[in-house]
């Protein structure tokens, strides 16, 4: 049973939609964590989330202001720290392909610096966030994250002796996330039209509070090098715009650079080294540190069929229009009218 009382736990990218949740989360289950500490390089995100969190009613939470591209940064506030979540991320796809440069300094060499503060410190766990972009990517976001994985993964050849584990978190689009499609479609309905890039256009839906629930998995269970995948539904972008606004027309205006049809999470050439764990899939590394078929045995792991894929367009999951205006509701805008 996983307990964080007493554990010091640090979050990058902490003032973002998953940083605040993680924290909501925290103090509620683990009222007694030593010490979460939030780093993030947006001192106006951490002036608004210090209100949320004040000191005298929270004397654990602690706010660096930081970058991941900075390595004696991170080294310094990774000092004491037994878990440190890695949420910091360039996300939005058009920037990225935009600033390509940028988005490599934050999402690869940053997730490289994250290691070494890491080997270079006490940190015991260390859980990245990826996204189903990352697999068979077609935009460099998704490439830099894919890349950001492999690092992680490798990461964990390098520990040497340090009693450190190195894992990730695979999903997919969070209800209610900063510029995700839900918000942009509850502010567009004034106006009679939503834009639907493309009406053929599915993705898979998790809330923020079950990527915590993924990440405090891999917290207790992660054995070194391990991608989590969720099994979550899928919804159809054009259900989206009914269940928010059923009287909008749907304009088709196209596809943008580096987006896709459908999300894939699990590619056919992960597949030969994918395992069922019930809630989740597995994506185990190529040349691990322990036994497989241990591994197998202690989590019940089944093997996946041959030629297993696990794509938005394809899954057996899906929302219906009254299931997210339910969601919407809990997760998104409680203000919203079913």
């Amino acid at each position: 049973m996983l307990d964080l009382n007493n554990k010091s736990i640090l979050i990058t990218g902490g003032t973002g939609s998953f940083g605040k949740m993680f924290t909501k989360l925290i103090f509620k289950k683990f009222p007694n964590v030593k010490r979460l500490v939030i780093l993030s390089r947006d001192e106006q995100k951490h002036y608004q989330m210090a209100m949320e969190y004040p000191v005298h009613q929270y004397p654990a939470i602690r706010f660096f202001i930081g970058d991941v591209r900075e390595e004696s940064r991170l080294v310094s506030a990774f000092e004491g720290i037994d878990i440190v979540i890695h949420a910091a991320a360039m996300k939005h796809v058009h920037l990225a392909e935009y600033n390509p440069m940028e988005c490599i300094k934050t999402n690869v060499l940053g997730a490289e610096n994250v290691i070494n503060a890491a080997l270079k410190t006490n940190v015991k766990k260390v859980v990245a966030l990826s996204t189903d972009k990352a697999a068979a990517p077609i935009n460099l976001y998704g490439a830099t994250k894919l890349t950001s994985d492999k690092l992680f993964i490798a990461a964990n050849n390098i520990k040497g002796f340090r009693n450190l584990t190195f894992s990730v978190v695979r999903y997919g689009n969070v209800m209610g996330s900063n510029g995700s499609v839900m918000p942009f479609f509850l502010k567009k309905r004034s106006d009679g039209i939503l834009p639907i890039t493309n009406k053929r256009m599915t993705r898979f839906n998790i809330s923020l509070e079950e990527g915590c629930e993924m990440v405090f998995h891999a917290i207790e269970n992660a054995w070194g090098g391990e991608i989590f995948v969720p099994k979550i539904p899928s919804y159809r972008i054009t259900d989206v715009a009914t269940a928010i606004a059923p009287k909008c027309e749907q304009v088709e205006v196209g596809i943008r650079p580096g987006e896709k049809l459908h999300e894939e999470m699990i590619t056919v050439s992960d597949s030969l080294f994918t395992f069922d764990l019930g809630k989740y899939y597995v994506i185990l590394p190529q040349e691990p540190l322990f036994d497989i078929e241990e591994y197998k045995q202690h989590f019940n792991a089944k093997n996946v069929p041959v030629e297993f894929s696990y794509n938005s367009g394809g899954n057996d999951k899906w929302e219906t229009i009254e299931s997210l205006r339910q969601l919407i509701k809990e997760h998104v805008d409680p203000t919203f009218e079913i």
